[in-house]
């Protein structure tokens, strides 16, 4: 790690700034060492976004991402990961489990696990998970039993991407981020479409993305939502 560094200056006081970093997210990662001030909300690619890798390469691949991940959240901070399970021989690699094992090996404890349903309850799918993990971790947070939402969360929210992230979860992971913590920065290693991003500025919150693709960061870049409607 480098020495704690913030995670990026941000804007005038009450204009939500926005930062998209075209690269490796790992690079990154290790060059910003601690991200002071801010929480991680993000989505780590599939295998079928690292064909590369082979299938046992992207899964270790994964879980020492998500390892560098969480070691670069302050402890006032949380790292929430939002994955969809993959189909591959037959049978379905847990995501979640793989996620989890990851913050054992951070010294991260688990705070909350939620399913959200990229399709409406009851649709039966082929070859895809109708379903994604929600999951925060934390080395010595403990959130308030007052302010507990749904473990389930019946309706994903608008999905600029087949991959993106809702923004009805984006919205929750957010909101527990606002209550919970006293970050105010919101950094997507993996952003992808940008929709963590652009949650965290409509609640009022910096935002911070990298991506490796220009397309994708131009997309992040521009992305807006409309919590209300949830048009993109």
């Amino acid at each position: 790690m480098t020495g704690a560094t913030s995670a990026d200056a941000v804007g005038p006081r009450g204009v939500p700034e926005r930062i998209v970093h075209q690269a490796d997210a790992l690079t990154w990662l290790r060059a910003r060492g601690l991200l002071v001030g801010a929480s991680v909300i993000t989505s780590l690619p599939d295998v079928s976004e690292l064909p590369a890798l082979g299938f046992d390469g992207w899964r270790a691949w994964f879980e020492d991402a998500a390892v560098l991940t969480m070691s670069t959240v302050p402890r006032e901070g949380v790292a929430i990961f939002f994955q969809s399970d993959i189909k591959r021989g037959g049978g379905w690699l847990d995501k979640g489990a793989l996620v989890s094992r990851a913050a054992e090996r951070a010294g991260m404890g688990l705070l909350f696990h939620k399913i959200v349903c990229r399709k409406p309850p009851g649709t039966v799918t082929y070859g895809r998970a109708s379903y994604s993990h929600l999951l925060g971790f934390a080395t010595v947070l403990r959130p308030s039993l007052r302010r507990i939402t749904a473990d389930v969360l019946s309706d994903a929210g608008f999905m600029p991407g087949s991959k993106a992230m809702g923004v009805k979860a984006c919205v929750d992971a957010c909101r527990f981020v606002l209550q919970e913590t006293t970050t105010r920065t919101i950094v997507d290693p993996f952003c992808g479409w940008g929709t963590a991003l652009a949650v965290a500025n409509a609640m009022g919150m910096d935002a911070v993305g990298v991506d490796l693709s220009a397309r994708m960061c131009k997309r992040a870049r521009l992305l807006r939502v409309d919590l209300e409607g949830e048009r993109g």
